[in-house]
């Protein structure tokens, strides 16, 4: 199986329904009020400032990823997502990478990101990528069931 990752664009049909189905299974694992943090501007993926890529197997997109540049050197990884029949095919694993190099370009020298504590599997593949938990920052300070991790680039 070969992972192919492309820029994509944020409002394209393919990464409006990857985003759609992320947004589905991050409700079902946490349906409390404010657990969530959908958020991602088209301005931030913009040439310069970040990115938005799709991975696809054959020609399905079946996942996706953001980066975007926060002040000072540091960039953030957002809605990275892998539909549920890709994973555990080094699909997220491409993804992370490419987001990784892709901050690198844009002059980071530092990669951030949140996911839940409910997502194992994310934790897992972050740490398993030289990730380290932090203390919560931005958006997710008063977020007690996000997980923030960085790592040095």
């Amino acid at each position: 199986m070969t992972v192919r990752i492309e820029r994509g664009e944020l409002a394209a049909p393919e990464a409006q329904a990857l985003i759609e189905a992320l947004n589905a299974e991050l409700t079902l694992r946490y349906p409390e009020d404010g657990a969530t943090h959908f958020r991602l501007e088209p301005e931030e993926v913009a040439p310069g400032r970040g990115v938005f890529l799709v991975a696809y197997v054959e020609d399905e997109a079946v996942g996706c990823g953001a980066v975007r540049l926060l002040g000072g050197e540091g960039a953030e990884i957002k809605r990275m997502y892998v539909r549920e029949a890709a994973r555990g095919r080094g699909v997220g694993r491409a993804m992370q990478a490419a987001l990784e190099a892709e901050a690198r370009a844009l002059g980071a020298r530092r990669l951030l990101l949140e996911t839940g504590e409910r997502q194992h599997e994310a934790i897992c593949l972050y740490e398993s990528a030289g990730f380290v938990r932090i203390e919560r920052f931005g958006e997710y300070v008063d977020s007690p069931l996000s997980v923030c991790m960085a790592k040095e680039l």
